[in-house]
């Protein structure tokens, strides 16, 4: 049997399957019923492998065992290995969420915050600084910035932007309106972003922002973050940030900005 290497890869990344189990588990469906030794020859698996592997498969539901001798194995339907592997994926989900919430109570958290809290001693504030690729990861270190803010959070951003912070963004956003933290965001305003715009306006204060491109935030007057490349222009995946700590920075920023704000339109001016 010959399988495509680029399907092989594409069945590992989509079940999270290492290279043996995917090799195993394609023969298999290839044959319907198959012994071990049979399936090694099919898969160019060691013999050796061949058992760990289809105990391995049979643990995440991709396969039966039949009963009798010699033993054999059954491949299930991909529909229904599909249905299977979304279930342990949820279940591992959440069993690993409630793992991460235990430790806020746990000793270990302390000990983390300890070594962590005895080390950013050694640090220079404006050494504080990172580099970060790709729109996921950028979007997790902005939630972690705004749930840190006390006074005030400022958001430049493009139409696309708005509707990606609406999604990501709007759960931390009414917990800071809550606890009285103002929020600012100037973005290009759309007919196809205005609907977003107004249902945001209820957390923040939102203006438009018509003729400037511009893609980034500020927390406090102390640290921001601000994005290098055109998202009209770029790949969520090769999207680029830049995070930094600097109050001298940040707060120079924050004033420049004070005085577009006050020419912004706001969002209730739209129709």
């Amino acid at each position: 049997m010959i399988v495509k290497e680029e399907f092989l890869s594409r069945l590992r990344k989509i079940f999270d399957l290492n290279l043996y189990e995917v090799k195993v588990w394609t023969a298999l469906l290839s044959r319907g019923t198959s012994t071990a030794g049979e399936l090694s020859n099919i898969s160019d698996v060691p013999r050796s492998r061949t058992y760990d592997i289809l105990e391995s498969l049979e643990k995440k539901g991709f396969i039966v065992m039949k009963l009798g001798k010699p033993i054999k194995f059954i491949a299930l339907k991909p529909e229904e290995v599909i249905e299977r592997a979304k279930k342990n994926l949820i279940k591992n989900a959440q069993d690993k969420s409630k793992r991460l919430d235990n430790l806020r109570d746990d000793e270990i958290l302390k000990e983390l915050n300890f070594l962590f809290n005895q080390g950013i001693k050694f640090v220079e504030p404006s050494e504080l600084s990172g580099h970060l690729k790709g729109r996921h990861n950028m979007y997790n270190h902005l939630d972690m910035m705004l749930r840190g803010a006390e006074n005030m959070v400022t958001i430049v951003t493009t139409a696309d932007g708005l509707n990606r912070k609406f999604e990501a963004l709007l759960p931390t956003l009414e917990k800071l309106k809550r606890r009285k933290v103002r929020i600012r965001i100037a973005a290009q305003i759309t007919p196809q972003n205005i609907k977003i715009a107004k249902e945001i306006s209820k957390v923040a204060e939102i203006r438009g922002m018509e003729k400037l491109r511009a893609r980034f935030i500020i927390i406090d007057s102390k640290e921001l973050m601000f994005m290098l490349l055109d998202d009209d222009k770029v790949h969520p995946n090769y999207d680029v940030g830049v995070w930094i700590n600097t109050e001298f920075f940040a707060s120079a920023l924050e004033q420049m900005f004070e005085l577009a704000w006050q020419k912004l339109k706001p969002v209730e001016k739209y129709k």
